[in-house]
């Protein structure tokens, strides 16, 4: 995918948070890529996790959070240092429910975004990218209070 394709689908994933039709078809279009990245096979795992929010039947949602964190697995076993791809899996955990058992790597995921920012090493991430995980880290209410320093100075 191009950078101009990266940057629509990430508008598209702001969208499909509250659009089940939109969720499905960009799931579709991804997962009809051939030699995925490991930044889309993030933003499928993100998809996957958006349809356990559509979904209405408890069995489904918790199917498709499953499906999700193994696929957000595969994303960081291929590019381990990628605060983009660490980020969206602490998202979806973030508001899994914890006595689901899916929240296991909120800790690590947490430890390695603050890491990025101590380090100033964002990779291909933009300023956007970089003020928006800055500001949901601090909102999360999950970090320490020195990790809420070190992230403050980039909201």
């Amino acid at each position: 995918m191009s950078s101009k394709e990266i940057i629509g689908l990430k508008s598209d994933l702001v969208k499909a948070v509250d659009d089940v039709k939109l969720t499905e078809s960009l799931l579709v279009k991804l997962n009809k890529l051939s030699n995925k990245t490991a930044l889309v096979t993030a933003y499928i795992g993100t998809l996957e996790a958006l349809k356990a929010k559509h979904a209405w039947n408890p069995y489904n949602k918790i199917k498709y959070v499953k499906v999700s964190m193994q696929t957000m697995q595969q994303a960081i076993n291929m590019d381990k240092d990628n605060m983009e791809i660490r980020f969206m899996r602490f998202s979806i955990q973030h508001y899994t429910p914890s006595f689901l058992g899916f929240s296991k790597e909120l800790t690590l995921d947490r430890r390695e975004i603050v890491k990025h920012y101590q380090n100033g090493s964002f990779g291909v991430a933009d300023q956007t990218l970089v003020k928006n995980v800055a500001k949901f880290m601090v909102e999360s209410n999950r970090c320490t209070p020195d990790e809420v320093k070190i992230l403050k100075k980039f909201i």
